[in-house]
């Protein structure tokens, strides 16, 4: 699950009874096999409380009838630079009426072909004339078949559009068209409402002046990922992290203006826009990489589920199996947050995470509160990575969040199941509080 059903009418308007007004969505719909998919993402808007205007390019409508999404959506479908308004008159500039009248603007099934004209800046269609026109946040939903997606210039054409702040939904694997398996599968409907959800909410942060940029100045070392420790050449052990809840860390601290270094092992991962972006695979080349950048950040967070053992020595060549299982010793690796607790200048702020199986809601403070203790931290993200939604791979994250209250105590924040970006924002809100 990518966002939890209950906010979404909150985010949307959805209170139709004289409430909130209605939040005004652009479904943009390209022509690709997955644009079936659209008219389930337009009906989950509308039910969220959206208002839905729907805008079809000429090769969507090769693969679902106008009809459709007339029919679900809150406006009849436009596809043509030349259309009239809703009410029947004259509306000589479509794309500039409805450039100006959305919230945000959503494609969904993006094409190779879309992603390259709006990196180009190519207008030759009413759906591009609108983005080149709108100041609203844009999010792009890829979908095509593996090849096309791992070209170079559709990468090329994806980061062109990620370092212009448009929000893009990377695909999935699965099964796509003809039969095929890989990566390129347009993601479920309610995944990509809820990276409407979180563009909306990012972009009405961004946009409200009474919010300063709280972290403008500041540098931000995060981590993220887990850690690979190689058996042979092949073979590694590993876990389970994604590396999705250090990129939302890093992407909101730069949202609010900090300098940010990200250190990851989530080597699949874009490149998150403004972010100084540092690979590494193994836990002691990232502890080289942190240790040798902390000393001049004002606050790390160490997002990262680094390794706590490795194999005492890899083989060099990959081990045969049909000589049977190897005896793997192991050895622990550095405690890097624990070193940068005991190494930590005075006025930064350091903040560690917990994946946890606890046996309780009880168990997993009392574990988070000995690693804050023992470790020197200013604060400590604690996860129960067995619950619904939460923990490794999800979009979505709950946890309790411990503090230092700097008297000895410790203070509690329960954070409940959100987007990762949302629970970031908390820590950051956090980070800044405490420093300087």
């Amino acid at each position: 699950m990518s966002e939890p059903s209950v906010l979404l009418p909150l985010i949307f308007g959805g209170d139709t009874g004289g409430g909130a007004p209605r939040v005004r969505v652009l479904l943009g719909v390209c022509g690709s096999i997955a644009a079936y998919k659209a008219v389930e993402v337009c009906r989950r808007l509308v039910d969220a409380g959206a208002h839905v205007i729907p805008v079809m390019t000429a090769d969507a409508e090769r693969f679902v009838g106008a009809a459709t999404l007339s029919a679900l959506a809150s406006e009849r479908v436009r596809t043509s630079l030349w259309a009239a308004s809703s009410d029947g008159g004259d509306e000589p500039i479509p794309h500039i009426a409805l450039a100006r009248s959305v919230d945000v603007v959503l494609v969904a099934p993006a094409t190779a072909r879309f992603l390259g004209a709006y990196a180009a800046g190519l207008a030759d269609d009413l759906l591009l004339n609108v983005l080149l026109a709108t100041t609203a946040p844009v999010v792009v939903c890829p979908a095509m078949h593996t090849e096309m997606w791992e070209h170079p210039a559709t990468r090329a054409n994806v980061a062109v559009l990620r370092q212009r702040g448009v929000h893009v939904v990377d695909p999935e694997r699965g099964r796509l068209a003809g039969g095929d398996e890989g990566t390129g599968r347009l993601p479920d409907a309610e995944k990509i409402v809820a990276a409407v959800a979180d563009a909306l909410r990012t972009g009405a942060a961004a946009a409200a002046t009474d919010r300063p940029l709280d972290l403008a100045g500041r540098r931000i070392l995060v981590t993220a990922g887990g850690t690979r420790e190689p058996i042979d050449p092949v073979r590694f052990l590993g876990n389970r992290s994604s590396g999705k809840q250090g990129e939302a860390v890093a992407i909101e601290a730069a949202a609010r203006g900090a300098s940010v270094v990200l250190v990851t092992a989530a080597a699949d991962r874009p490149v998150p826009p403004g972010v100084e972006v540092v690979r590494v695979e193994t836990a002691a080349e990232m502890e080289a990489e942190v240790m040798g950048r902390a000393a001049t950040a004002d606050a790390v967070v160490m997002a990262a589920a680094v390794a706590d053992f490795r194999p005492k020595a890899a083989a060099d060549a990959k081990l045969p199996k049909d000589e049977g299982a190897p005896d793997l010793v192991l050895e622990p690796t550095a405690d890097i947050l624990a070193a940068l607790g005991r190494a930590k200048p005075v006025g930064q702020v350091l903040v560690g995470f917990a994946a946890e199986t606890p046996a309780g809601a009880d168990d997993l403070r009392t574990r988070a509160a000995r690693k804050l203790r023992a470790k020197g931290l200013d604060a400590i993200v604690a996860n129960d990575v067995t619950a619904p939604g939460a923990g490794f791979g999800h979009d979505t994250n709950a946890a309790v969040i411990l503090e230092d209250d700097g008297s000895g105590g410790i203070t509690e924040h329960d954070v409940a199941l959100t987007s990762k970006r949302e629970l970031a924002a908390v820590v950051l809100d956090l980070v800044a509080r405490r420093l300087p």
